[in-house]
Protein backbone atom coordinates (compact mmCIF):
# COMPACT_ATOMS: atom_id res chain seq x y z
CA UNK A 1 0.00 0.00 0.00
CA UNK A 2 1.49 3.06 -1.30
CA UNK A 3 -0.76 5.60 -1.64
CA UNK A 4 -0.49 8.00 1.20
CA UNK A 5 -4.38 8.47 2.11
CA UNK A 6 -4.32 5.11 1.98
CA UNK A 7 -2.21 4.24 4.38
CA UNK A 8 -2.95 7.15 7.11
CA UNK A 9 -6.55 5.94 6.52
CA UNK A 10 -5.35 2.30 7.29
CA UNK A 11 -3.59 3.92 10.54
CA UNK A 12 -6.69 5.76 11.75
CA UNK A 13 -8.76 2.94 11.38
CA UNK A 14 -6.48 0.62 13.20
CA UNK A 15 -6.02 2.56 16.07
CA UNK A 16 -9.68 4.02 16.18
CA UNK A 17 -9.29 7.68 16.33
CA UNK A 18 -8.12 10.85 14.46
CA UNK A 19 -5.71 12.25 17.02
CA UNK A 20 -2.39 13.39 16.06
CA UNK A 21 0.36 14.16 18.67
CA UNK A 22 2.25 17.20 17.67
CA UNK A 23 5.93 16.95 19.09
CA UNK A 24 6.84 20.42 19.77
CA UNK A 25 9.39 20.16 22.38
CA UNK A 26 10.79 23.40 24.79
CA UNK A 27 13.37 23.90 26.94
CA UNK A 28 11.76 25.52 29.52
CA UNK A 29 9.29 22.83 29.73
CA UNK A 30 11.22 19.98 29.60
CA UNK A 31 10.37 17.87 32.70
CA UNK A 32 12.50 18.28 35.50
CA UNK A 33 12.56 14.37 35.88
CA UNK A 34 14.53 14.42 32.42
CA UNK A 35 17.30 17.37 33.68
CA UNK A 36 20.46 16.45 35.28
CA UNK A 37 19.96 16.93 39.02
CA UNK A 38 19.78 20.61 39.85
CA UNK A 39 20.68 21.79 36.81
CA UNK A 40 18.36 24.92 35.07
CA UNK A 41 17.21 24.41 31.77
CA UNK A 42 18.46 27.75 30.66
CA UNK A 43 22.23 26.17 31.34
CA UNK A 44 21.71 23.37 28.65
CA UNK A 45 24.21 23.33 25.81
CA UNK A 46 22.33 23.19 22.38
CA UNK A 47 24.07 19.10 22.26
CA UNK A 48 22.60 19.07 25.57
CA UNK A 49 19.45 19.97 25.12
CA UNK A 50 19.07 17.95 21.50
CA UNK A 51 19.79 14.81 23.55
CA UNK A 52 16.83 15.73 25.64
CA UNK A 53 14.86 16.43 23.31
CA UNK A 54 15.32 13.50 21.24
CA UNK A 55 14.57 11.52 24.83
CA UNK A 56 11.56 13.32 25.44
CA UNK A 57 9.91 12.84 22.54
CA UNK A 58 10.71 9.26 21.88
CA UNK A 59 9.63 8.77 25.16
CA UNK A 60 6.48 10.52 24.46
CA UNK A 61 6.01 8.50 21.19
CA UNK A 62 6.54 5.23 23.45
CA UNK A 63 3.44 6.10 24.99
CA UNK A 64 1.45 7.21 22.09
CA UNK A 65 2.05 4.63 19.84
CA UNK A 66 -0.40 2.22 20.96
CA UNK A 67 -3.17 4.33 21.06
CA UNK A 68 -3.05 7.07 18.20
CA UNK A 69 -2.35 6.96 14.32
CA UNK A 70 -0.16 10.19 13.80
CA UNK A 71 2.81 12.44 15.15
CA UNK A 72 3.87 15.58 14.23
CA UNK A 73 7.37 16.79 14.97
CA UNK A 74 7.69 20.94 14.66
CA UNK A 75 11.01 21.19 12.98
CA UNK A 76 11.61 24.69 14.16
CA UNK A 77 12.04 23.77 17.92
CA UNK A 78 15.29 21.13 16.72
CA UNK A 79 15.98 23.82 14.05
CA UNK A 80 16.71 26.16 16.67
CA UNK A 81 19.54 23.78 18.18
CA UNK A 82 21.40 23.75 14.78
CA UNK A 83 23.18 20.83 13.50
CA UNK A 84 22.43 18.88 16.77
CA UNK A 85 18.98 19.74 17.01
CA UNK A 86 17.91 18.32 13.61
CA UNK A 87 20.01 15.76 14.18
CA UNK A 88 17.32 14.49 16.85
CA UNK A 89 14.72 15.92 14.50
CA UNK A 90 16.26 12.80 12.08
CA UNK A 91 16.37 10.43 14.69
CA UNK A 92 12.37 11.20 15.93
CA UNK A 93 11.26 11.00 13.01
CA UNK A 94 12.64 7.18 12.37
CA UNK A 95 11.96 6.34 15.68
CA UNK A 96 7.86 7.09 15.21
CA UNK A 97 8.33 5.45 11.97
CA UNK A 98 9.44 2.59 13.70
CA UNK A 99 6.65 2.40 16.02
CA UNK A 100 4.13 2.41 13.15
CA UNK A 101 3.18 5.64 13.07
CA UNK A 102 2.69 8.23 10.01
CA UNK A 103 4.84 11.42 10.31
CA UNK A 104 3.95 14.87 9.52
CA UNK A 105 7.02 17.07 9.38
CA UNK A 106 6.02 20.43 10.45
CA UNK A 107 8.40 22.64 8.49
CA UNK A 108 6.19 24.97 6.38
CA UNK A 109 8.75 24.97 3.47
CA UNK A 110 7.62 26.54 0.13
CA UNK A 111 10.02 27.71 -2.70
CA UNK A 112 10.85 27.97 -6.34
CA UNK A 113 11.44 25.25 -8.94
CA UNK A 114 14.51 22.99 -8.29
CA UNK A 115 14.82 24.18 -4.66
CA UNK A 116 11.48 22.81 -4.17
CA UNK A 117 12.51 20.07 -5.64
CA UNK A 118 15.20 19.72 -3.03
CA UNK A 119 13.51 20.30 0.00
CA UNK A 120 10.41 17.46 -1.33
CA UNK A 121 13.45 15.43 -2.29
CA UNK A 122 14.73 15.64 1.19
CA UNK A 123 11.57 15.63 3.68
CA UNK A 124 9.21 13.15 1.70
CA UNK A 125 10.34 9.38 2.32
CA UNK A 126 6.85 8.28 1.73
CA UNK A 127 6.29 4.62 2.12
CA UNK A 128 9.77 3.83 2.51
CA UNK A 129 11.19 5.85 5.52
CA UNK A 130 14.81 5.08 3.75
CA UNK A 131 13.84 6.75 0.86
CA UNK A 132 15.06 10.60 1.75
CA UNK A 133 17.14 11.78 4.27
CA UNK A 134 14.62 12.90 6.79
CA UNK A 135 12.58 9.61 6.49
CA UNK A 136 8.78 11.68 6.60
CA UNK A 137 5.67 10.11 5.46
CA UNK A 138 4.33 13.92 4.48
CA UNK A 139 5.20 17.61 5.07
CA UNK A 140 3.35 20.78 5.67
CA UNK A 141 4.15 22.65 2.86
CA UNK A 142 3.51 26.96 1.96
CA UNK A 143 1.53 27.85 -1.17
CA UNK A 144 2.46 31.42 -1.54
CA UNK A 145 4.78 31.52 -4.37
CA UNK A 146 1.69 29.91 -6.23
CA UNK A 147 0.92 26.35 -7.59
CA UNK A 148 4.11 26.06 -9.47
CA UNK A 149 6.07 25.87 -6.85
CA UNK A 150 3.37 23.28 -5.50
CA UNK A 151 4.36 21.06 -8.33
CA UNK A 152 7.79 19.64 -7.12
CA UNK A 153 6.29 18.37 -3.68
CA UNK A 154 3.27 17.18 -5.79
CA UNK A 155 5.68 14.98 -7.70
CA UNK A 156 7.88 13.59 -5.00
CA UNK A 157 4.60 12.62 -3.48
CA UNK A 158 2.66 10.51 -6.11
CA UNK A 159 6.73 8.92 -7.00
CA UNK A 160 7.34 7.94 -3.04
CA UNK A 161 3.81 7.23 -1.34
CA UNK A 162 3.84 10.69 0.49
CA UNK A 163 1.63 13.25 1.82
CA UNK A 164 1.36 17.22 1.23
CA UNK A 165 -0.20 19.38 3.89
CA UNK A 166 -0.61 22.76 2.09
CA UNK A 167 -1.47 25.80 4.29
CA UNK A 168 -4.40 27.14 3.00
CA UNK A 169 -6.69 28.88 6.82
CA UNK A 170 -4.76 28.85 9.50
CA UNK A 171 -5.44 28.98 13.06
CA UNK A 172 -3.50 32.32 14.52
CA UNK A 173 -4.89 34.81 15.38
CA UNK A 174 -3.34 37.42 12.41
CA UNK A 175 -4.34 34.82 9.55
CA UNK A 176 -6.65 36.94 8.38
CA UNK A 177 -4.63 39.57 7.83
CA UNK A 178 -3.79 38.23 4.24
CA UNK A 179 -5.80 35.45 4.24
CA UNK A 180 -9.23 36.81 4.54
CA UNK A 181 -8.34 39.39 1.51
CA UNK A 182 -10.77 39.14 -1.31
CA UNK A 183 -10.26 38.87 -5.35
CA UNK A 184 -13.05 38.73 -7.44
CA UNK A 185 -15.74 38.00 -4.62
CA UNK A 186 -13.73 34.93 -2.96
CA UNK A 187 -11.20 35.06 -0.16
CA UNK A 188 -7.64 34.12 -0.67
CA UNK A 189 -7.85 31.15 1.34
CA UNK A 190 -10.79 29.81 -0.59
CA UNK A 191 -8.89 30.41 -4.06
CA UNK A 192 -6.02 28.46 -2.64
CA UNK A 193 -8.33 25.46 -1.23
CA UNK A 194 -9.88 25.26 -4.66
CA UNK A 195 -6.44 25.13 -6.43
CA UNK A 196 -5.56 22.18 -3.43
CA UNK A 197 -8.62 20.39 -4.43
CA UNK A 198 -7.57 20.56 -8.51
CA UNK A 199 -4.12 19.15 -7.44
CA UNK A 200 -6.08 16.74 -4.67
CA UNK A 201 -8.35 15.52 -7.33
CA UNK A 202 -6.12 14.60 -10.05
CA UNK A 203 -3.85 12.49 -8.14
CA UNK A 204 -6.77 10.24 -5.98
CA UNK A 205 -7.34 7.15 -6.43
CA UNK A 206 -10.64 5.73 -7.69
CA UNK A 207 -12.06 9.58 -6.76
CA UNK A 208 -11.30 8.90 -3.16
CA UNK A 209 -8.89 11.34 -0.75
CA UNK A 210 -5.57 12.38 -2.91
CA UNK A 211 -2.20 12.61 -1.40
CA UNK A 212 -2.34 16.32 -1.42
CA UNK A 213 -3.98 17.72 1.83
CA UNK A 214 -4.35 20.64 3.46
CA UNK A 215 -3.81 22.60 6.82
CA UNK A 216 -7.43 24.16 8.06
CA UNK A 217 -7.19 25.31 11.63
CA UNK A 218 -9.97 24.46 14.41
CA UNK A 219 -10.38 28.33 15.69
CA UNK A 220 -12.67 28.72 12.66
CA UNK A 221 -15.41 25.87 12.53
CA UNK A 222 -17.61 27.72 10.44
CA UNK A 223 -15.07 28.05 7.49
CA UNK A 224 -13.52 24.32 8.19
CA UNK A 225 -17.33 23.27 7.50
CA UNK A 226 -17.04 25.36 4.20
CA UNK A 227 -13.41 24.11 3.27
CA UNK A 228 -14.46 20.56 4.00
CA UNK A 229 -16.72 20.96 1.26
CA UNK A 230 -14.48 22.93 -1.41
CA UNK A 231 -12.18 20.13 -0.81
CA UNK A 232 -13.79 16.75 -0.99
CA UNK A 233 -10.71 14.78 -2.14
CA UNK A 234 -8.35 16.92 0.73
CA UNK A 235 -7.57 15.35 3.64
CA UNK A 236 -7.35 17.63 6.54
CA UNK A 237 -4.77 18.47 9.19
CA UNK A 238 -6.34 20.61 11.47
CA UNK A 239 -4.31 22.28 14.35
CA UNK A 240 -6.02 24.69 16.81
CA UNK A 241 -7.47 22.02 19.09
CA UNK A 242 -6.96 22.13 23.18
CA UNK A 243 -4.25 25.47 23.58
CA UNK A 244 -5.45 27.58 21.22
CA UNK A 245 -9.32 27.19 22.09
CA UNK A 246 -10.43 24.68 19.57
CA UNK A 247 -13.23 22.70 20.91
CA UNK A 248 -13.91 18.84 19.68
CA UNK A 249 -17.32 20.70 18.25
CA UNK A 250 -15.41 22.93 16.27
CA UNK A 251 -13.41 20.63 14.61
CA UNK A 252 -16.55 17.93 13.81
CA UNK A 253 -17.03 19.73 10.51
CA UNK A 254 -13.45 18.32 9.05
CA UNK A 255 -14.53 14.99 8.91
CA UNK A 256 -16.76 12.83 6.29
CA UNK A 257 -19.72 10.92 7.85
CA UNK A 258 -17.14 7.99 8.61
CA UNK A 259 -15.30 9.78 10.54
CA UNK A 260 -12.19 9.95 7.81
CA UNK A 261 -10.42 12.64 6.06
CA UNK A 262 -8.78 14.64 8.63
CA UNK A 263 -6.55 14.49 11.50
CA UNK A 264 -6.59 16.49 14.89
CA UNK A 265 -3.46 17.85 16.23
CA UNK A 266 -2.51 18.39 19.38
CA UNK A 267 0.68 19.49 20.78
CA UNK A 268 1.10 21.35 24.09
CA UNK A 269 -2.05 19.77 25.59
CA UNK A 270 -0.59 16.91 25.42
CA UNK A 271 3.35 16.49 25.66
CA UNK A 272 2.94 19.05 28.52
CA UNK A 273 0.09 17.85 30.15
CA UNK A 274 1.56 17.38 33.56
CA UNK A 275 2.28 21.14 33.61
CA UNK A 276 -2.01 21.39 33.44
CA UNK A 277 -4.96 20.16 35.62
CA UNK A 278 -6.35 18.08 36.27
CA UNK A 279 -3.06 16.10 35.15
CA UNK A 280 -0.87 18.32 37.21
CA UNK A 281 -2.38 17.21 40.25
CA UNK A 282 -3.00 13.76 39.33
CA UNK A 283 0.31 12.80 38.37
CA UNK A 284 2.50 15.33 39.61
CA UNK A 285 6.03 16.02 37.55
CA UNK A 286 7.71 12.70 37.87
CA UNK A 287 5.14 10.59 36.10
CA UNK A 288 4.54 13.30 33.56
CA UNK A 289 4.43 9.76 31.03
CA UNK A 290 1.34 8.63 32.40
CA UNK A 291 0.30 12.45 32.12
CA UNK A 292 0.50 12.55 28.29
CA UNK A 293 -1.07 9.30 28.07
CA UNK A 294 -4.25 10.32 30.04
CA UNK A 295 -4.50 13.95 28.05
CA UNK A 296 -3.92 11.22 25.00
CA UNK A 297 -7.36 9.43 26.09
CA UNK A 298 -9.27 12.04 26.92
CA UNK A 299 -8.50 13.74 23.64
CA UNK A 300 -9.98 11.03 21.89
CA UNK A 301 -12.71 10.10 23.51
CA UNK A 302 -13.78 13.84 23.67
CA UNK A 303 -13.59 13.21 19.86
CA UNK A 304 -15.35 10.72 19.62
CA UNK A 305 -18.20 12.50 21.39
CA UNK A 306 -18.53 15.35 19.58
CA UNK A 307 -17.29 14.47 15.67
CA UNK A 308 -17.95 11.62 13.20
CA UNK A 309 -14.97 9.73 14.40
CA UNK A 310 -17.03 7.34 16.56
CA UNK A 311 -17.70 5.18 13.88
CA UNK A 312 -14.28 4.31 13.56
CA UNK A 313 -14.90 2.27 17.16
Amino acid sequence: MKNYASRLHAAIREKGNAVCVGLDPRVNQLPAALLPTGLNPVELSVEEAAKLFEEFCCRIIDVVAPLVPVVKPQAAFFEELGPAGTHALANVIRYARSAGLIVICDAKRGDIGSTAGAYARAYLAGADPDAAVWGADALTVNPYLGTDTLQPFVDMAIERGAGLYVLVRTSNPGAGTFQDRVTDGTSLFEHVAKAVESLASQTSEGGGYGPIGAVVGATYPDELRQLRDIMPHVPLLVPGYGSQGGSAADVAGAFDEDGLGAVVNSSRGIIFAADQEPYRTQYGPDNWEQAVEAATRAMIEDLAEHTPTEKLR
